[in-house]
This record gives C-alpha cells, sequence and structure tokens, in this order.
C-alpha cells in the first residue's frame, strides 16, 4: 500500500503539478478570442531565403490554442534547398489532407504563440539531409486524410517525431510539451533510431520510455515528458519544457 501511495506522489509532482502550474500561467495571459482572431504571420525568426545560397533546415514548434494550449505545442518542419529563393514548410493538420506544404510563412506564429527554433543545420550537411527528410515525410505512414489523432497519436508531433528519428542526422528531439511525439506509428511498441543511438519504449504513446545519445533518460506519462537532457545539461519539465543551459 505505501508502494501505491509513493509511486501517485511521484506521479503527482513529477507530471501533474507541473502540469497544473502551467495551466495557472496559461490562464493568467489573454488569448485571442478564436482562430480567425490569431496571429498567424510571420515572426521574423529567419532571414530571406533568397539572402543566402546554402542549403537549410530548421525545426520549430509552437504552443497551441485553447485549453491544450497550456500543456501542448504543435512542430513543424521547414527547408531550403541549396539557391533555392523558398523556404518548403511541412506540418501536420487534424483537417483535409493531413501532410500540410507551405500553408503558413515557415517561421510563422501559431495561434498567437511565437515559434521556438528547436535546431537549424546549414550548408552542406543540409544539402544532404534534405531529401532523407523528403524521402521520411513521404513515407510517413498516417500521411493519409483521417490519420490523425489529437491524443494520443498520431498527430502533429508524431509526425515530426518519426522524421526526427528516422533522420537522426538532425540531431534532436522535439520537447516536453510536444504532445504526441512518442506515439510510434503502426502500433510499433519498441524503436532504435536508424543510428542506433536512441532506444524508444511505449504503450501507445501513453507509457514509456526514451534513453540516448539525443533523448537522454525520458519517462513518459499519458503524454507528458519528464526526464534529463544530458547532451545540454539540462532537465525535462512536463507542460513547461526544457530547462537548463
Amino acid at each position: 500500500m505505501k508502494s501505491v501511495k509513493r509511486l501517485l506522489l511521484l506521479i503527482f509532482v513529477v507530471y501533474l503539478l507541473p502540469t497544473f502550474a502551467s495551466a495557472g500561467l496559461w490562464a493568467m495571459r489573454e488569448h485571442p478570442s478564436g482562430w480567425s482572431a490569431a496571429r498567424w504571420s510571420s515572426a521574423g525568426i529567419l532571414p530571406k531565403a533568397n539572402e543566402s545560397n546554402d542549403a537549410a533546415i530548421y525545426i520549430f514548434s509552437a504552443m497551441t490554442g485553447g485549453l491544450k494550449g497550456s500543456v501542448a505545442s504543435h512542430a513543424w518542419i521547414v527547408t531550403k534547398a541549396k539557391g533555392a529563393a523558398t523556404y518548403t514548410r511541412y506540418d501536420k493538420v487534424g483537417w483535409g489532407n493531413p501532410i500540410r506544404r507551405n500553408h503558413r510563412d515557415p517561421d510563422a506564429f501559431w495561434y498567437s504563440n511565437p515559434p521556438q527554433l528547436v535546431t537549424s543545420i546549414t550548408g552542406s550537411k543540409a544539402e544532404l539531409l534534405i531529401p532523407k527528410i523528403e524521402g521520411a515525410i513521404a513515407a510517413y505512414p498516417h500521411a493519409e486524410p483521417g490519420g490523425y489523432t489529437i491524443w494520443p497519436g498520431p498527430n502533429s508531433n508524431t509526425f515530426v517525431a518519426y522524421v526526427l528519428r528516422t533522420v537522426p542526422e538532425i540531431g534532436a528531439v522535439l520537447p516536453p510539451h510536444a504532445v504526441g511525439r512518442d506515439y510510434l506509428p503502426d502500433g510499433e511498441f519498441v524503436h532504435l533510431d536508424e543510428d542506433s543511438r536512441d532506444l524508444h519504449v511505449t504503450l501507445r504513446g501513453l507509457l514509456g520510455f526514451s534513453v540516448g545519445v539525443r533523448s537522454g533518460i525520458e519517462v513518459h506519462f499519458l503524454g507528458l515528458v519528464a526526464g534529463l537532457d544530458l547532451a545540454r545539461p539540462g532537465i525535462k519539465v512536463p507542460a513547461l519544457g526544457r530547462i537548463g543551459i
């Protein structure tokens, strides 16, 4: 009985307390009254695509709208081929054809929330990786209409996390509030990244863990992620994000 109580207390402290704190902070802020009132324009983070001849890759994440915006974010991928004068943005959404291409500015606000740059790659490395990213996007198994479930997945974060696992040379993982990122497509329970440097074990994204060079040590519970970032020392806090260097 004591063990059960300690486990419940641990779950409350590690997962629920930060979630309640994030929800409280969210409630104190101003929010757009609806989709049409939200800001969806460029946040001015990226340089003009034609300013550089270099290839580029960017992964973005921004808190989403409504009450779920207190605990969950939305991620997307941006690429620019060498010599291209425009960026190409890829998102997965919950309406129509799920995989959208250039339906927003590459660095746009998402439901009035500013995007966070998760990682960026430029130059020859980006030039080599863009075809791999495009191949992973084309192979994503939940790209058909109806292939979207807001929780526990597959959702927008499931899509981006799939690309990051398939092309591990990108060297990034989505932030802890990217709910749905730990859902493994095709009903997988165990996945070893292509370079064998990160292991993911999950029960439909609801309960499991990830461990490795990029993931550090993570335990996810009901889509909420807690853990340690070992590559860039810090802690991963459910709903709140990463805290550290």
